[in-house]
Order: C-alpha cells, then structure tokens, then sequence
C-alpha cells in the first residue's frame, strides 16, 4: 500500500477498517483538559473493555446471593468455571481445549513447568534464552539451576545477536543447538522478546530442539493475543503467559499454562495441589494424589473467580473476532507506523524491531535520552520507556485506530 503522512489518509484507513467499531467497546483513560490518551502501551497493559463489569458483577451477585452454593448453582459454576476459558484459549494458543489452563500468575506457572520439564542429567544440563529475556525469567531458571546443585553462570546459556544488531537471527539459534545439543536440556524463550519486539521462529527453532531431543518451552506474555501461535502442530513442549497485556484481563489477573497432549498421562514430577487431582475422586478427599489426564493436572489450587470473570470477558471479544483478523489488522497498523515512523525529518530515533513482529514496536533513542519519552507523555500519549533507550509503543488491533498512529507521528514530529 502507497502511504501517505496525512489526517486525512488516516481518516480512509479508519473508514475501511472492519474492526473499526470495537474501540468503542473499551475504556480509554483521559487527560486533565477532557481529551482521550493516545494509549499504545497494551503490550503493558490493556484495555479494559466495557464487557468486563459485567461479567464480575454476574459473579459478585451470584456470590451475594448464593454463598457457598455458588459453586454449583451460580448462573456459571463456580467448581469448572475454568473449563469455560479453556475452548477460547486454545483457540489463541493453537492448541487443544485439553493442552491448556487458566491458573496462577506467569512467573508462577513458569516455576511449576520448570518442575516438570527441567531435568538435567550429567550430560544434558544446560538452559538457552535470549540475552534479554524479561529479568523474572531469568530469575526463574537460575533459581531452578541452583536448585539443582548447578552454577548459572555455567548452565544458562545467553543468546547475543551479532555485534551491531539488534535482533538474533534464527539461523543464529539453530546453529547453536545443532552444535551443542548434547548439553542441552531445555530451550526457554519468550515468543516474542519483551524489548525489541521481535517474534522468533517458534516453528523452526522447536522443529530443531526436537529433532535433538530438547525440551522446548516459550514464555507468551507478549504473544498470546498479539500473533499467530499452533503449540500443538509445532510440538512445543509447554508454554506459559500472562492475560493482562495483549488479553485484557486486568493487572495481575491470572494467567495461563499449555502442556501438550504428549505429556499429559506420563508419571512426570510436578508440584500437585488438590485442584490438579482427578474430579470424581476430588472431594473423597484420598491420600493419594491421582492427577487429572490433561493440563488440568498441573492445577493446586481452586482459581479466583473475579479474576476468572474479567479474563472470560476478554476471550468473549476475541472468539467474536478471531486472530486472524485481529492479526491482519495488526500487520497494516504497524506497517503504517513503521512508514511514518521512516519519514520522521529527524535522526534521533531508529526502529530496532525486525520484520518478524507483532503489535509492538520499539523505538531507539539517540544516546538514550528520556526526555523525549516525557515530551509525548506531556503531549498525551501512553507509551513505555525501558531503560537504557527504547520507547516502546503497541497499536492494538482490538481499540487502537490509524487515527491514533497518526497523531502519535504528529507528536513526534513537531517534538523532533
């Protein structure tokens, strides 16, 4: 598409846009004078849509009016009302209903998967994530390493791209695993990497793990929501998020876990908890722990509800939608972006996020100079700055508008 840097090319956008009408659908902060946030920061937190009320108050009325019998006769059950996120979350995921759960928070699920999956033996000890992993990842693995008796330092291996490049190369990633896989027990990366915004090749990289016998998981805080994901068909071992950024579902709201189908009825290690005990025997209350036969095993405990609400609000929006929609979206606004982002009469910023990307795009500042981050906030835009020089801005497909794109450029323009 020819682009223009015009309101009025924006307005055309806009006006051809599908999805156009559900930005009406959330709740936009606003400014001191009366006018709307330029919001571009979901890869942070989202919006909350409209339907969110509604679906918490459904629970809190049922709550107040039921008690305790809640659990069976609330207008959604309490006892599965987990089962009733799983349909939708497969859909997100590209999995099956069974191969995925709603529970806990991410950094929680990422220490119980860590439980299962990271095995390490004499031979195959090491874990591979990229160099800047989001801080609690690493903090997950290195405490898992120690716990193991093993040196950090010595075990996590840290993937750099080459020098003067912002983003690792796939052939960068196989490359390494090809050549060291005898090491190797587990790979650990986040689907898209929370600075530069890139999308890895979930496909290709999980395609070589297992062709060497490595356990592949992926951290989806900045995936789930945002871009294409087939766990299953790509054979991915596990995979955790978050549900408060691109799922709109809330600060803290819990998050969620895929475990394929393959490890489902093998006798792995796990931490257990009562909710993650086969259902027909739960509440006989046995000594013996007796796992449920799908992702639903990993459970410990009965989930919040409230926060269960606000999550099966979102999903809502998205099963009406759908991700390739939503995706298709998301590649012309961020095209856009990138394009007035290019014919900005200035040099003191550059785009680090390759073409393998998402909603979000990550914006490097000229000798990482914040100043410019606290001139749009003034001016009204919602962004993120993450140390030492990158704004990190995200135009969501659900409620962001080529409108909203465009007078972020303007800002930027007559800041610069």
């Amino acid at each position: 598409m020819n682009y223009k840097k015009t309101k009025e090319f924006a307005q055309i956008l806009d006006n051809d846009d599908p999805l156009a009408s559900y930005q009406s659908q959330f709740h936009f902060p606003y400014q001191r004078d009366g006018n709307k946030h330029i919001y571009l920061c979901g890869n942070s937190l989202g919006l909350q849509s409209k339907k969110t009320s509604d679906f918490v108050n459904q629970e809190l009325e049922d709550w107040k009016t039921l008690g305790v019998e809640g659990h069976f006769h609330a207008r959604n059950p309490w006892l599965p009302y987990h089962e009733f996120l799983s349909e939708s979350y497969s859909k997100i995921i590209g999995a099956k209903a069974t191969e995925v759960i709603a529970m806990n928070t991410l950094s929680v699920n990422l220490h119980l998967m860590l439980v299962s999956f990271y095995r390490p033996s004499k031979k195959r000890f090491k874990i591979i994530i990229e160099d800047d992993a989001f801080p609690s990842d690493i903090y997950a693995v290195e405490s898992h390493i120690s716990h193991h008796g093993l040196d950090p330092d010595k075990v996590l291996i840290k993937l750099k791209p080459r020098k003067g490049e912002a983003a690792l190369r796939t052939g960068d990633i196989t490359k390494y695993i090809k050549e060291n896989s005898s090491e190797i027990a587990l790979i650990m990366l986040g689907g898209v990497n929370y600075y530069t915004g890139q999308v890895f090749d979930m496909q290709k990289i999980t395609k070589v793990a297992k062709e060497n016998k490595i356990i592949v998981g992926f951290d989806l805080a900045h995936a789930a929501g945002n871009i294409k994901l087939a766990l299953h068909e790509w054979g991915v071992d596990f995979a955790v998020w978050c549900s408060y950024k691109y799922l709109n579902s809330g600060p803290g709201s819990v998050g969620g876990v895929f475990i394929h189908e393959k490890h489902h009825e093998k006798s792995i290690p796990r931490f257990a908890g009562w909710w993650g005990h086969d259902k027909d025997s739960r509440f006989k209350m046995p000594d013996k722990f007796i796992p449920i036969n799908t992702a639903e095993g990993w459970q410990l405990s009965n989930p919040p509800i409230l926060s269960l609400a606000a999550v099966r609000a979102s999903l809502s929006l998205f099963d009406e939608v759908g991700m390739e929609n939503l995706i298709d979206k998301s590649k012309k606004l961020t095209s856009y972006l990138v394009f007035l982002m290019e014919n900005l009469s200035s040099n003191r910023i550059s785009i680090i996020t390759p073409e393998e990307r998402g909603c979000q795009i990550s914006i490097r500042v000229l000798n990482g100079n914040k100043q410019l981050f606290d001139e749009i906030t003034t001016r009204g835009v919602i962004a993120d700055w993450r140390e030492p020089d990158v704004i990190r801005v995200a135009p969501v497909p659900l409620y962001n508008s080529y409108m909203d794109v465009f007078n972020f450029y303007k800002i930027l323009e007559d800041i610069l």
